[in-house]
């Protein structure tokens, strides 16, 4: 393990030698991850990117690219595009990435079934900003928006989220 992953404790996320709260999946953790099941995928997932809001905030880090009004991202398992980012119009199931909330002010992207998708084996699993705390995910892991600000301005692309079985 690198100091640069951000590895899931039963105290919360080591990263850097310091412990973060968090929120994970409502549906636990799981290795056996399905579309819709809630849960947190059991895994080594690397970190591809990092989306943010840029009319509500600076980036973050040289490499994080803004989220456009029709930036979408698929969840529709019978399109090719499953598990990937799409722009509108869309014509199939999705999540909207510019949301009313903050919940995806700053999103950092994992390579969970992704680049090539298997239909049905979940999507969107990310790292964005918790609604409050111990309030459960849809499958992501979740901070604090400070905290998820820090972290943003000190991981690399490539660097991993590990969520070990429980």
């Amino acid at each position: 393990m690198s100091p640069r992953d951000l590895v899931l404790t039963p105290r919360g996320v080591r990263f850097l030698g310091r412990y973060f709260p968090c929120s994970i999946g409502k549906g636990g953790i799981q290795t056996d991850k399905r579309e819709g099941d809630g849960a947190t995928p059991v895994g080594k997932h690397r970190i591809v990117g990092m989306l943010f809001r840029a009319d509500r905030m600076a980036p973050p880090a040289t490499w994080a690219r803004p989220i456009g009004p029709g930036d979408l991202w698929s969840d529709d398992m019978g399109d090719a595009a499953y598990n990937h980012l799409v722009r509108a119009p869309y014509g199939h199931s999705h999540e909207r990435l510019r949301r009313a909330d903050p919940l995806y002010d700053l999103v950092l992207v994992t390579d969970w079934n992704w680049p090539e998708a298997e239909p049905g084996r979940g999507s969107a699993i990310f790292i964005h900003q918790w609604r409050r705390p111990g309030y459960p995910t849809e499958g992501c892991v979740a901070f604090s928006r400070r905290d998820l600000l820090w972290i943003a301005g000190r991981i690399e692309p490539g660097s991993r989220l590990i969520i070990p079985p429980r």
